[in-house]
C-alpha cells in the first residue's frame, strides 16, 4: 500500500497495484481498474516516484527472505533438567 493525500489534507492507502492511469490535468487523477477516479494532493511525478520506492521495498524484502528451496538447519537436541538429574 501506498499513502497519498486527498485535496482536503487527509492521508490514505491504496493498492498501487490497482491503478490503471495516472493524469494531471491539473489535478492528478489516479484512475483505477474498476473505473473509479481518485484525486490526490500529490504531483503526478510523486506518485510514479512513491509506487517506484514501494515496490522497490517489496523487492528487498522478497530478496531477503529465506530461500523456500534450501533445506532448514534442524536445531540440535537440548536436554531437559530431568534428563540430566540423574546422572
Amino acid at each position: 500500500m501506498i499513502v497519498v493525500t486527498h485535496l482536503n489534507g487527509s492521508q490514505f492507502a491504496i493498492n498501487p497495484d490497482l491503478i490503471e492511469k495516472i493524469h494531471a490535468n491539473p489535478d492528478t487523477t489516479l484512475s483505477m481498474v474498476d473505473g473509479s477516479f481518485v484525486i490526490v494532493r500529490e504531483s503526478l511525478d510523486d506518485v510514479i516516484e512513491i509506487i517506484r520506492g514501494y515496490r522497490a521495498s517489496v523487492l528487498r524484502m522478497a530478496r531477503d527472505l529465506p530461500d523456500p528451496q534450501q533445506p532448514v538447519a534442524k536445531l540440535s537436541a537440548v536436554p531437559s533438567h530431568s534428563d540430566s538429574a540423574g546422572k
